[in-house]
């Protein structure tokens, strides 16, 4: 099969290239509850720039650089190639969006429906992805398509929507009518988020980010107040929300100083979720102390909530704005996306 693969890190992202265009096996069934997908659709996503920067080889590759050479791709979705003796939940030929996350299904946290923090591997980050006419995963990991949905319209659901997802799914728990929630960042997962947060709870949602296109899109997407990232995006957040802050900030950027201004933006006894990455949060802990404020982190959800926001896609509450480019044009989409030239999720399609 042809496949995009990463044969070495590049700490700067100066290369022109980053992955090569390759022949390499097809993947084959070796366990009982295994699944080929052929592959419809794989998401491009900031993860795999980071990946291809080394800021997860700490994490994925601590010895020696020993996982290269290795197929990128984390958001995948497709169709059923070939199946285990095992597998009973779906036959050749269905449509299926996968969950990125193999685990065993017997320890705690997978008992518990915790898959993301047990034990497994993780395709396109520590072993071979979707890049690829095809991936093998786990019967585990599949969840059905309805027939609404085509694999290339919602392959980024699998990792960039279903993270945006889980940190909305949070702060709807608490956010009431009349409550502010603002998201930080407009692009892949913040256009998700915010069609999420519309369709989940009725407080106002206010949307910062320094591109007008990406203010555009959010506009779009039903936002209610558009702020520019333009360095008094702080005072704007605080002058919409008579001067307290928002109960609930989600920031998808997480770095080039967003962690600072986003708890700013958040009132006493709010909450900040921090989704994107790349930078130290830095606060006093007498200020969290007297404002008690919560600052939490947010993976990617489990399949359960996979399952859940396909059913939001399947009745229309949420959509993907997607740019598609072919298999082979792999390097161009990441080159895009890393100038800040896509406004949503980049799909690759073979």
């Amino acid at each position: 099969m042809k496949a995009q693969v990463l044969k070495k890190y590049d700490d700067h992202l100066t290369a022109s290239n980053w992955l090569s265009y390759e022949d390499v096996p097809d993947p084959t069934i070796t366990k009982a509850n295994d699944v080929i997908v052929r592959i419809g659709g794989a998401g491009v996503c900031r993860t795999d720039l980071h990946i291809i920067e080394g800021v997860w080889r700490p994490h994925m590759d601590p010895n020696a650089d020993q996982l290269l050479p290795f197929i990128m791709g984390h958001e995948n979705a497709g169709w059923v190639e070939a199946v285990g003796k095992e597998v009973e939940n779906v036959k050749v030929g269905d449509p299926v969006i996968v969950h990125p996350k193999i685990s065993g299904g017997t320890c705690l946290a997978c008992r518990r429906g915790m898959d993301m923090h047990a034990p497994g591997k993780f395709p396109g980050l520590d072993c071979n992805g979707g890049y690829a006419e095809f991936l093998c995963t786990s019967d585990r990991n599949i969840v059905p398509l309805p027939k609404t949905l085509a694999p290339k319209d919602v392959a980024p659901y699998s990792d960039a929507g279903l993270t945006a997802y889980r940190a909305v799914k949070k702060a709807t728990r608490h956010l009431l009518p009349g409550e502010t929630c603002v998201v930080i960042g407009a692009g892949g997962l913040g256009h998700i988020g915010i069609q999420c947060l519309k369709a989940m709870c009725a407080a106002d949602v206010v949307v910062v980010d320094k591109s007008d296109a990406s203010l555009e899109l959010a506009r779009k997407m039903g936002a209610d107040h558009l702020v520019k990232a333009d360095g008094n995006e702080v005072e704007a957040v605080l002058q919409l929300t008579g001067g307290n802050g928002a109960e609930a900030v989600i920031d998808f950027v997480g770095e080039k100083g967003t962690t600072k201004k986003g708890l700013a933006m958040t009132r006493g006894a709010g909450s900040y979720y921090v989704v994107g990455y790349g930078e130290d949060i830095v606060v006093p802990t007498v200020d969290l102390v007297i404002a008690e404020k919560s600052i939490v982190g947010n993976l990617v959800g489990t399949w359960a909530e996979l399952v859940e926001l396909m059913a939001l896609a399947d009745r229309g509450l949420v959509n993907l704005a997607t740019v598609e480019y072919r298999l082979a044009d792999a390097n161009q989409a990441l080159q895009d996306l890393n100038a800040g030239k896509i406004h949503g999720r980049a799909v690759l399609i073979p």
